[in-house]
């Protein structure tokens, strides 16, 4: 499976790390590619919360359905896409580490699947993903440190 990962070391407590990424909203301060982004239902994040986005890949604004398939505070998120675009993420999730410092170490990852043509484009997809990976982690970073 085509997979991206990121990791990413934030000057901030686990926890305050984990209830930032857990909401899914917050998507939109780390990736100009998502333009809007909602929760159903409304409330607190928990196994089965959905985020449908709309998020623009190159050159291409799409419709993204993502559930929430695992919580583990403050240490794992988990979450699968449920659109069907030609490329989704069959499975991704973040991984935190609370280190020594009160810092935390973040691992991010995608398992990108193609469906249709996108069988054809998945591998460059994914090889965008891992360009981008050490930028992404980067945004991550300073939309966690700044909220």
């Amino acid at each position: 499976m085509p997979r991206f990962e990121a990791t990413v070391d934030i000057d901030r407590p686990v926890a305050e790390v984990f209830a930032f990424l857990a909401d899914g909203e917050n998507d939109k301060k780390f990736s100009p590619r998502v333009q809007d982004i909602a929760r159903t239902p409304a409330g607190p994040t928990v196994v089965g919360t959905v985020f449908r986005s709309t998020v623009k890949d190159a050159g291409m604004t799409t419709r993204r359905e993502f559930r929430i398939s695992e919580l583990v505070a403050p240490t794992r998120i988990r979450w699968n896409e449920l659109s069907t675009n030609l490329v989704t993420a069959r499975e991704g999730g973040y991984d935190l580490e609370s280190l020594a410092d009160g810092r935390t170490r973040v691992r991010i990852f995608n398992d990108l699947e193609g469906h249709r043509l996108g069988k054809l484009l998945v591998g460059l997809a994914v090889a965008a993903a891992r360009k981008d990976a050490p930028d992404f982690g980067r945004r991550i970073k300073a939309a966690v440190e700044a909220s």
